[in-house]
């Protein structure tokens, strides 16, 4: 590849370890971005699962029993989604939050495998696949939002 690709890549370019600012999120057009664009952005397994709608494999993701306090963020735009204090023990193998952080979150019917409708959970900043949100949580909500870790950074108290 050598030079020639990096000077292929956009201009504004996320590194992984260093989010846009929430002035830069807000100046992204998330929905003009190309699947190539993404792919620059992100790492295969984020792209895989934010992009394509993928799934990691349980009890296998980054933050599926992490304890610590903060705020879980979308990988894609920096949008805060989950507070740790949200977080429970589902016992499935992916982080599981009770309620989202405002209205960072929407849910959208998913008929992607047949006899199993379920709701999808998407940022609502840049659209990127979360996971899945069912109706078996713990109270005050009921809500057990299903998220793959790779869709998350925590962001540490």
């Amino acid at each position: 590849m050598g030079s020639s690709a990096s000077s292929q890549r956009p201009d504004k370019v996320q590194d992984i370890d260093d989010p846009p600012s929430p002035t830069e999120a807000a100046a992204v057009d998330y929905a003009s971005l190309s699947n190539q664009e993404w792919k620059n952005r992100l790492t295969p397994e984020q792209f895989y699962i934010t992009r394509q709608k993928g799934t990691e494999r349980a009890f296998t993701g980054e933050y599926w029993n992490t304890k610590t306090p903060g705020t879980y963020h979308c990988i894609c735009c920096d949008t805060p989604l989950f507070e740790s204090s949200t977080k429970f023990d589902s016992g499935t193998g992916w982080p599981s939050y009770y309620q989202p952080i405002g209205k960072n979150v929407l849910s959208k019917l998913d008929l992607s495998i047949i006899f199993m409708p379920r709701d999808e959970v998407i940022c609502t900043t840049c659209s990127a696949h979360l996971g899945h949100v069912f109706d078996d949580g713990p109270p005050p909500t009921g809500k057990r939002y299903c998220i793959n870790s790779a869709s998350l950074r925590l962001r540490p108290e």
